[in-house]
């Protein structure tokens, strides 16, 4: 596992999409990369999700360089015109099995998708599927980590924290899902 940078944030900032096909996108980022994005919910549930991943009470500052350019990255994708994103990750706020995990689906590419049972065999733990599904539940960076991209063992559709319609809405969006 890459060991860039561990330092913890320090200060976090945020802000928010204009509406979007799946609703609005909150985003947030510190120096360190970006901290946590949320599909649609308010503004107050947003920044308690941000001090719970962080301990750290994020400032709005939508004009911020660094929030701006996740925040079009988001309005871009989800408008079908991006397939990568160019966004420095903040894995630091995460725990090992979780960013192990959480590489893994990172690493999946635009328009596939892998299952639960395949991400734990790539870890070298065959029997953690269920490990690797709540790494995925408690991903707190859906859409940029894709852990819409990670289906159950038969190939369905399994939870998505923004719900099995926008998961569904995102992998048709890509290609990959036909419903």
């Amino acid at each position: 596992m890459k060991q860039e940078n561990r330092k913890k944030p320090t200060e976090v900032w945020y802000g928010v999409t204009p509406p979007t096909p799946i609703g609005q996108i909150w985003t947030a980022v510190s120096d360190e990369g970006l901290v946590a994005v949320r599909i649609r919910g308010t503004e107050e549930e947003f920044v308690a999700m941000v001090n719970g991943l962080t301990r750290l009470e994020p400032s709005y500052a939508p004009e911020r360089i660094s929030v701006t350019a996740v925040l079009q990255q988001l309005i871009e994708y989800t408008a079908g015109t991006r397939r990568e994103f160019q966004i420095p990750i903040c894995w630091q706020i995460l725990t090992p099995f979780q960013e192990a995990a959480l590489r893994q689906v990172h690493a999946i590419p635009y328009g596939q998708t892998r299952t639960y049972g395949q991400i734990a065999q790539i870890l070298g733990k065959p029997g953690a599927s269920r490990a690797v599904g709540r790494a995925n539940a408690t991903n707190p960076m859906p859409i940029i980590i894709p852990c819409h991209r990670v289906l159950d063992s038969r190939g369905q559709l399994h939870g998505y924290g923004a719900g099995l319609e926008t998961k569904a809405w995102l992998l048709r969006l890509e290609g990959s899902w036909l419903l």
